[in-house]
């Protein structure tokens, strides 16, 4: 496993971490038996940085966060979470208000909520499950969230970027006040290279990389007839206009994948060719996928001409109704 500085704080974190969204609940098939496995295999393998929220199953990720944590106490890992806003609306949109979202209560609240389901003392980094920069002009949130850290229930502060909206977020990082941005960046949504990553990079921002197999079609194991258990959250994500054109383009790039190499390792090895990314973080429960996509990080980037041959299938995407 490599490392990778997280930005300012000056952690070096694996530049593969751990997405623990599908543990909590939303997907079929999380077992938390399982779960734990591959999380402490995980920590065997040199991964350092688990991702998740109370979001995930109303704190279940985060309960299952706090056993790993403890039963790898010899070892640093970093841990982080984010608030849900206060009206549970996923993603937020331009008329919502920092009071709807994330008034100063509401966040201690969670905060504290959160600590309780991990059952730690505190959080590397917390950050906002949903994000708009208008956000800005009311500090409430900054100050509350500068209380936290000095009484050091949190170490650093983050917000997670709105699916297909990297410019969203701009403001909030060349604000200073925030250590870290979570944004979706995969072969299809290169767009945050364009303005986002040149902000962090003024910033010294650290960016986490979500998506990177684009919710299953990077793997190349999806097809237009693809279907999954009831109340599994993929079923209203992959409507027809969603899953058709994306198994399309992700058949688009299976000649190009060289020979021995999966999709999913040419997916994540196209993240980690871009040295502003400090980590992504993969959604991994069975031990196989878990054992194959942290062993990209020993793979290093992608060679200059397939990354090349990659870049004209950037997708521009605007968020839908179906796009949460």
């Amino acid at each position: 496993m490599n490392y990778r500085r997280f930005g300012r704080t000056g952690w070096m974190i694996s530049e593969i971490g751990y997405g623990m969204w599908a543990m909590g609940g939303g997907w079929s098939g999380s077992d938390d038996e399982e779960s734990l496995r591959s999380l402490g295999r995980a920590v065997e393998l040199g991964c350092n940085f688990f991702d998740t929220a109370w979001g995930y199953g109303n704190g279940h990720s985060e309960w299952l966060l706090g056993q790993l944590v403890r039963a790898n106490a010899n070892q640093k890992l970093y841990t982080a979470t984010k608030i849900p806003p206060k009206n549970l609306k996923w993603p937020s949109r331009r008329e919502y208000t920092l009071e709807d979202c994330f008034p100063p209560d509401h966040i201690e609240e969670y905060v504290h909520k959160s600590l309780q389901n991990a059952g730690l003392e505190s959080f590397d980094l917390m950050q906002f499950h949903t994000w708009e920069d208008g956000w800005l002009e009311d500090d409430r949130w900054a100050k509350k969230m500068g209380d936290l850290r000095r009484q050091e229930l949190i170490q650093a502060v983050g917000i997670s970027v709105n699916r297909w909206e990297p410019w969203n977020g701009i403001r909030a990082v060349r604000s200073g006040l925030i250590d870290a941005v979570q944004v979706i960046y995969n072969i299809f949504d290169q767009n945050p290279e364009d303005e986002l990553f040149p902000a962090c990079a003024e910033m010294d921002v650290a960016v986490i990389a979500r998506v990177p197999f684009d919710e299953g079609t990077l793997t190349g194991k999806l097809s237009k007839d693809s279907k999954w258990p009831e109340g599994d959250w993929r079923n209203s994500y992959f409507v027809a206009q969603n899953l058709i054109p994306s198994v399309e383009r992700a058949d688009a790039l299976k000649p190009l994948v060289p020979e021995g190499m999966t999709m999913a390792e040419m997916a994540l090895r196209f993240i980690l060719s871009n040295p502003m990314v400090s980590t992504t973080i993969p959604g991994m429960r069975k031990l196989r996928h878990l054992e194959e996509n942290l062993a990209t990080s020993d793979a290093g980037p992608l060679p200059a001409d397939l990354h090349a041959k990659l870049r004209p299938h950037r997708w521009e995407r605007r968020p839908t109704e179906w796009s949460q």
